[in-house]
């Protein structure tokens, strides 16, 4: 089923989530559904990941997969999920890419982000994982990421860039979901 995507100015995307009790069983067949739907969302919306707040959870999930992104001579189709994240470092040269996001559509900007990360999370499988991405699939990762933390790519704007989107804004947080 595609989910509503949460819009700009709802105030689940402010608030640092939850984890995942998954010690019951009922509890892990409602996150692997919910996780199939949140890949059906994404592929309906040429989307590159999704966060459990962008569609109105406030849970410690998030999602990638990239047949959507530019850059496919960078990576090639990454898909996983990530339940439970917690990131133990990023490290690494910073670089600017131009981000955008499904909650706040129609705005875009470079955000400067270091070029490793190394995550911890349990997958799909409820297997705990522990990897180190770099480039293009670890500034994924660190949107999303920062999506389960309550922050969003436009608090890394400079004021004046802030200024320059703030009606863009307004509009936006008066409307509830794509």
């Amino acid at each position: 089923m595609v989910l509503p995507i949460i819009l700009y100015g709802n105030p689940i995307l402010r608030k640092k989530c939850l984890d995942i009790d998954f010690s019951f069983y009922e509890n892990r067949k409602k996150i692997n559904q919910l996780i199939k739907d949140m890949f059906e969302t994404i592929h309906k919306v040429k989307g590159v990941g999704l966060a459990a707040p962008q569609i109105g959870k406030n849970i410690r999930l998030f999602i990638v997969e990239t047949p959507y992104l530019e850059e496919k001579d960078i990576i090639n189709n990454y898909k996983e999920v990530f339940i439970n994240a917690k990131i133990l470092k990023t490290y690494g040269k910073k670089s600017k890419f131009n981000e955008g996001c499904l909650s706040i559509p129609g705005i875009m900007g470079y955000i400067k982000r270091k070029s490793n990360v190394i995550i911890e999370y349990f997958d799909q499988n409820w297997k705990k994982q522990k990897k180190t991405l770099t480039g293009i699939c670890a500034r994924v990762i660190l949107h999303e990421y920062d999506h389960i933390e309550g922050k969003l790519f436009i608090d890394y704007f400079s004021y004046k860039k802030k200024k320059i989107i703030e009606k863009k804004l307004m509009n936006l947080s008066k409307t509830n979901s794509l």
